[in-house]
């Protein structure tokens, strides 16, 4: 174009001489190279970006190769441990340290130490349960929720906190703690709870869990009526009390949602804020910096929802306290609070099962405190307090005269 521009202007002029083909081509020759530079380092700066994102799949690829060798080597060390291990004697030892330390209670610091060596090598032996396919919505009614080597009806044999605290009622009250303070003052109220209870006798502690899902603890326990008789007859020299007491049942209740089922966790022995009950904090670092991980049989989120006297003894209160509609709807109330407040959010307390057998269950809380249940029987049903009579106990004294 420029050359014929420059024609047409020279024609105009009268001047027939066309210019020089060697005045063009220093523009066309300079122009030609500048492109293809460009295009040649637009190549090679792809071909850089290529190499490296080999290099890093090659990085992501050696990893994952590494990974599933050493978890192979977990897995066959695991089993080898397995069949080293004689299950049943390590039962029978926790059972033994359980009936003479009354759950747990009067355990003293070798005891404990010993039981959460058992309890970790049984930890070690667990294995998948029965693949169970949950239902497929919310309508489906007639598939369990919960396979059946969790449900049924279950007894605390052994407590590494104290027994209560296997509700979901205290179980959601620790889950309100945001902070390790928070959790040290709960752990606190607890231990004050107890010692305020000392005149009572804790007697059967059991949890149903039900294929639906459903969760229901029962707390039985025994209080002296009146403690001192001196108090009450000064004439009565008899420093003991009345031979009588009052009895009853805290029920408390909660859904379940399983979360995951025999899956590799992160969940570590001696979490931040846990109590750690009978293992020495040089123990707990090195579990924590060794990073060893426990298999979960089964991890669950509970939804409290009610708690309830039930089997009461007292004289008219009786009545009064099996009335369904006076029980403590504490789900109403967290989820009035949540509309009301809104830093508030409904405590969803966990709980992991680490082990589980045709007799015995292994459960975690949050703070790793232990539970180790036992095996009643398979029935889901409740326990019905109809038969206990509202008298404190006074017409079982009497059938001795």
């Amino acid at each position: 174009q420029q050359q014929q521009q420059q024609q047409q202007q020279q024609q105009k002029d009268g001047d027939a001489t066309t210019p020089d083909d060697d005045e063009t081509t220093p523009a066309a020759t300079t122009t030609a190279p500048s492109a293809m530079d460009e295009e040649a380092a637009t190549v090679t700066e792809a071909i850089n970006e290529l190499i490296n994102e080999t290099d890093t799949l090659r990085d992501i690829a050696s990893a994952s190769r590494a990974k599933a060798e050493r978890e192979q080597k977990e897995r066959e060390d695991a089993e080898e441990w397995r069949k080293n291990i004689d299950v049943t004697a390590l039962q029978n030892q926790l059972l033994r340290i359980a009936a003479s330390t009354d759950r747990g209670q009067y355990a003293n610091s070798m005891e404990k130490e010993e039981v959460l060596r058992l309890v970790e090598s049984l930890e070690a032996t667990a294995t998948e349960i029965a693949p169970h396919k949950p239902p497929s919505s919310s309508d489906d009614t007639t598939t369990p929720l919960l396979p059946p080597q969790l449900t049924g009806t279950w007894s605390l044999l052994y407590s590494t906190t104290q027994l209560f605290r296997s509700s979901p009622f205290f179980l959601a009250g620790r889950s309100t703690c945001r902070t390790p303070d928070q959790v040290k003052q709960y752990d606190w109220f607890c231990d004050m709870h107890r010692a305020a209870l000392a005149i009572s006798n804790i007697g059967n502690v059991r949890q149903i869990v039900k294929a639906n899902g459903r969760l229901v603890n029962e707390f039985e326990v025994k209080v002296g009526s009146v403690p001192f008789l001196g108090e009450v007859l000064p004439r009565v020299r008899y420093s003991g009390g009345w031979p009588v007491t009052v009895d009853g049942a805290i029920v408390s209740s909660a859904d379940v949602s399983p979360v995951n089922l025999m899956e590799e966790s992160s969940y570590r022995f001696g979490r931040e804020g846990g109590s750690n009950d009978g293992v020495d904090e040089s123990d707990v670092e090195d579990i924590q910096s060794s990073g060893r991980r426990r298999k979960v049989v089964a991890e669950w989120d509970l939804h409290m929802d009610t708690v309830q006297i039930k089997g009461s003894n007292i004289p008219l209160l009786r009545n009064l306290l099996d009335n369904p509609n006076l029980r403590l709807k504490s789900r109403d109330l967290s989820n009035l609070l949540e509309q009301s407040i809104d830093s508030y959010t409904t405590p969803r307390p966990k709980l992991y099962t680490t082990y589980v057998d045709d007799g015995m269950r292994i459960v975690r809380d949050e703070d790793d405190h232990v539970f180790i249940y036992g095996r009643v029987s398979e029935s889901e049903e409740e326990s019905d307090y109809k038969g206990v009579m509202a008298d404190l106990g006074v017409g079982k004294l009497l059938e001795g005269f």
